[in-house]
């Protein structure tokens, strides 16, 4: 099994929040300084070849193919740099993101639990 967080099928979140959180996560992790400086390129070389003029498949006879082929570079470059990021780096700011803490409930800070049942009454006021 591996140890990378499933950045695919989060089925909790829409398509634009899904996306936004990807641009977070990549811009998190271009400017962490435990991701080598070589895998960083690889986000911005994408975006520097769809800003440029130079193109792969010139979009001459279909004007949706030139766009097709920007977007087929800055999917395959981002999702490219953060499969080869180190997964615990990346891991860290997925949960950040998705405002999760790792470890278990028991492990959360708070009151202790005194073994003691409290009676609760319902909302309405008339007991059952």
């Amino acid at each position: 099994m591996s140890d990378r967080p499933n950045l695919v099928n989060n089925k909790d979140r829409g398509f634009l929040q899904e996306l936004m959180g990807q641009a977070k996560l990549i811009l998190r992790l271009i400017a962490d300084r435990r991701v080598s400086l070589l895998l960083k390129l690889l986000p911005i070389a994408a975006a520097i070849y769809v800003v440029s003029p130079i193109d792969l498949l010139p979009g001459l006879a279909l004007p949706v193919i030139g766009a097709l082929d920007d977007a087929a570079v800055i999917w395959l470059g981002t999702t490219l740099f953060v499969s080869l990021c180190p997964p615990d780096v990346v891991r860290e700011y997925t949960e950040e993101l998705d405002g999760t803490l790792a470890g278990d409930w028991r492990d959360a800070p708070g009151e202790a639990v005194s073994g003691e049942i409290v009676p609760v009454e319902p909302k309405n006021g008339s007991p059952e």
